[in-house]
């Protein structure tokens, strides 16, 4: 059996979390089941929307403030389910060659992620609109999809020697462009807010670049440290998209302020200098240009790599924890959600180098028992989906052919209802639809 996250580094049983696009809620899977919280208190307590019994596990995705998951479980993990989990029922669902590694999804798209493939739904209606086959190996299933629909782009390993990031644009399904980003392999990938900006890092974990998507240019580079390599596990970038935190299997996370007015601040309060002030700013900007020119170019990157604007020592290095940025009732607050079972919130500090003063620590497995045993919510449930889905007809290992495959929709019902693409753009109620066969 494979571990809750698939992943070998990973003991079976952990905590499984994952934050949906906009920060808003926070999805916890256990081995007993999962449940939905809602983020806009955590400053003193964490709302659970939804709690049901179910199979462990191996991912979940919910789609903005919907009542839309997409869940993918352990015993079934070539099966992917998309549930309306308010009215516990299951929309639809399709079954792949190989196990599923991913699952991203906006208000447009839902991307699945197999070793060697990624297949593009429209969200509408789940019908499969692109293929991208024999992509490099991506055992990880590493992959984004940015959360705006007007820039709706995936990123994906080109290569499994360098770290090259293919961006896709999956409305107009074409090739958008390739970043060079890394000389090792990548580790993390992280689109902003807006999808204009990709953030990146590779197993090497000592850089993080901030690149555009659009013509891949690079913005920022990021120093994350000097003395040791680290497995990045989480990006992400702030809500308001002026922050970027990461977080590794060190103990430590980091926390960058991506500062995209400096250069034009500097070049504007250069052109307001005396002719003294002048001469010596002249002065420093040739020496330091002097200086650099003779220096190895490892050497001079490091003088030119920003640093993180705050960081959080946590108790023990090997967790696996997801991390995010979000204004919650006004304040900026760091997220990290971790899998052995706590969820910590922090203020971020208004000046560089100040501490993260941690303001409060949800335990989620009390959460969990707490529903399930005081509660009583869904007692005596226990399917794949969402609490009262019948089970389904569909094999839970479907597919055919070799290494991509070709993905197999099982209706959930007889006839595709417009209640579904209601339910996709806000969260009015959605009626069971079907999606056709890719």
């Amino acid at each position: 059996m494979m571990s809750l996250l698939g992943r070998p580094d990973v003991d079976a049983g952990e905590v499984f979390t994952n934050f949906n696009q906009n920060i808003t809620s926070l999805a916890v899977a256990t081995s007993g089941g999962y449940s939905l919280y809602s983020l806009g208190s955590v400053d003193s307590t964490l709302d659970k929307i939804y709690h049901t019994k179910s199979d462990e596990l191996f991912l979940i995705e919910r789609l903005f403030e919907s009542s839309l998951v997409a869940i993918v479980s352990q015993r079934a993990p070539r099966k992917l389910k998309v549930c309306h989990f308010k009215k516990q029922s299951e929309i639809c669902n399709y079954s792949y060659a190989n196990t599923i590694l991913a699952v991203k999804l906006n208000r447009e798209r839902l991307i699945v992620c197999l070793e060697e493939s990624l297949y593009i739904h429209n969200i509408q209606d789940m019908k499969v609109v692109h293929t991208i086959r024999d992509t490099p190996c991506n055992p990880q299933g590493l992959c984004a999809l940015s959360s705006s629909s007007d820039h709706c782009y995936l990123a994906y390993p080109g290569s499994v020697t360098a770290g090259e990031v293919q961006i896709f644009d999956a409305i107009h399904l074409h090739a958008k462009t390739m970043i060079p980003a890394h000389d090792t392999p990548l580790a993390a990938l992280a689109f902003s807010p807006s999808g204009t900006e990709i953030a990146t890092a590779s197993e090497r974990g000592t850089v993080i670049r901030v690149f555009s998507s659009q013509d891949g240019s690079r913005l920022f580079e990021l120093r994350r440290g000097l003395k040791r390599c680290v497995s990045i596990v989480s990006l992400s970038f702030s809500t308001c998209a002026e922050y970027l935190v990461s977080s590794s299997n060190t103990e430590t996370v980091h926390i960058f302020r991506l500062d995209r007015t400096a250069t034009e601040t500097a070049d504007n309060h250069a052109g307001k200098q005396t002719s003294d002030d002048w001469m010596g700013y002249s002065f420093f900007r040739f020496l330091g240009r002097t200086v650099t020119s003779y220096l190895p170019t490892q050497v001079t990157d490091v003088f030119s790599q920003g640093r993180a604007f705050a960081s959080v020592t946590l108790p023990e290095a090997g967790v696996r924890r997801m991390c995010a940025i979000a204004t919650i009732q006004k304040q900026l607050r760091l997220l990290i959600a971790s899998q052995d079972g706590y969820l910590y919130v922090y203020s971020i500090p208004a000046v560089e180098g100040a501490e993260c003063q941690l303001i409060k620590r949800h335990d989620l497995r009390l959460e969990d028992h707490y529903a399930m045993d005081i509660k009583g919510l869904n007692s005596g449930v226990s399917i794949g989906g969402a609490a009262g889905v019948p089970p389904s007809g569909a094999s839970g290992a479907g597919g055919s052919g070799g290494g991509g495959g070709d993905a197999k929709a099982a209706p959930a019902a007889d006839k595709p209802g417009g209640s579904y693409a209601s339910a996709v753009k806000g969260d009015e109620p959605a009626g069971p639809s079907s999606s056709s066969s890719a």
